[in-house]
């Protein structure tokens, strides 16, 4: 595919035919980086075989080139599910199946499993970060899929998608934002919020603590084999108790440690003088984030999930000087634990136009809905009044 003669559009079958290295230096140009749009991330879910083809998703890695040079990318995927993914449109596929007509497989720009906001477009410029949407809906109309779709993308790539006509959708997310000056620990932090959920966060901490629990911090290269193995193994009961099936293999895991190691820091739970449960979350320090990301426990203990997702996080992001902790997708009792409602964006393109008239009336609904219940969200801040 050349839309001019100087520029070139390649497809690439895995995100390892693209060099690491100027895939991170186009990265590293973007208004929102994350790590998990780091080459080392996107390649582990591929070569652990966590985000494949055999686990519905295929990849179809997009790059735009000016003789070798790399001036836009993409991590496209050919998905036969729509698991994974935190923005929901089984109700859109079930609508093609009534019809007799086939919803996947559709074409995906995301972060496999990853509901983080962040950069998807990766490109030099806004020229640049056309062309690759063009591509994406050559590829579509070439291979006659139903929709293309871009997941938690950053306010470069909602005007692009915006100007090329796909259909934005809005959602919601709750992070903890640091104040300036920030806070000096974590008690200052509670002296911020109301008495009832002051109260609330300290009584549940002190039930967990009077169970015996106490956590260690474990943080990059000290985050060691054993610990990681322990880890997967609360990780993957966890979701098999919820008769989930985990997405993420042993072996992502040890190519995070090898290669990634920088940007982990885990909790870990002990009681009676053995490993319980772990939390792992995701760090940039360069811009101040964390992400907060896996859980899993071997022992049932009451609020032991909020003290290891929420207080020990933020407590460590507190001592930091973090900026930011996002609690990733959906939950609104994170509220009361003082992260705030944050607007999130996808944009959609389906090719039937029938179907895309019908999707566009929903959205434009579901977007007021979306309107009014951040309204509420925010009059029920749990911080004191200024």
């Amino acid at each position: 595919m050349s839309p001019r003669p100087s520029l070139t559009l390649e497809l690439h079958d895995t995100p390892t035919a693209l060099p690491a290295a100027q895939w991170n230096a186009l990265l590293a140009q973007q208004s929102q980086p994350t790590p998990f749009m780091r080459h080392e991330y996107l390649a582990a879910l591929h070569e652990s075989g966590s985000a494949t083809a055999d686990t519905g998703w295929a990849p179809a890695f997009l790059a735009l080139r000016e003789g070798k040079a790399l001036r836009a990318a993409c991590p496209l995927y050919l998905k036969s599910h729509s698991y994974g993914e935190y923005v929901f449109d089984w109700a859109w596929a079930d609508a093609y199946q009534r019809q007799g007509l086939e919803y996947y497989p559709k074409l995906l720009v995301a972060v496999p499993f990853t509901p983080v906001p962040g950069s998807r477009l990766l490109a030099l410029d806004d020229e640049a970060r056309t062309l690759l949407l063009r591509g994406i809906a050559q590829l579509a109309s070439d291979q006659k899929m139903s929709s293309a779709h871009l997941l938690f993308g950053d306010e470069a790539d909602r005007a692009a998608t915006a100007r090329a006509g796909w259909m934005p959708r809005g959602a919601v997310q709750f992070h903890w934002e640091n104040r300036d000056p920030p806070y000096a620990d974590f008690a200052e932090f509670l002296s911020s919020l109301q008495r009832e959920k002051r109260k609330k966060i300290q009584q549940e901490r002190r039930r967990v603590a009077e169970t015996g629990v106490s956590f260690s911090v474990h943080v990059g290269d000290a985050i060691e084999a054993p610990l990681w193995d322990f880890f997967h193994r609360c990780y993957t009961r966890t979701y098999r108790e919820h008769r989930s099936t985990p997405y993420l293999t042993r072996d992502f895991f040890a190519l995070m440690a090898s290669q990634m190691a920088e940007h982990w820091v885990m909790f870990v739970a002990h009681r009676g003088g053995e490993r319980i449960a772990a939390s792992l979350i995701a760090i940039d320090r360069e811009r101040g984030a964390a992400y907060g990301r896996y859980w899993g426990a071997l022992q049932h203990v009451p609020l032991l999930h909020f003290e290891a997702c929420y207080y020990q996080p933020l407590q460590w992001c507190i001592a930091q000087r973090m900026g930011r902790f996002e609690g990733g997708a959906q939950g609104e009792h994170k509220m009361a634990r003082g992260l705030m409602p944050v607007r999130t964006h996808s944009a959609h393109w389906l090719a039937h136009p029938r179907f895309s008239s019908a999707v566009a009336d929903f959205l434009e609904r579901e977007g007021a809905g979306i309107d009014a219940y951040v309204n509420e969200l925010e009059e029920r801040n749990p911080f004191k009044a200024s």
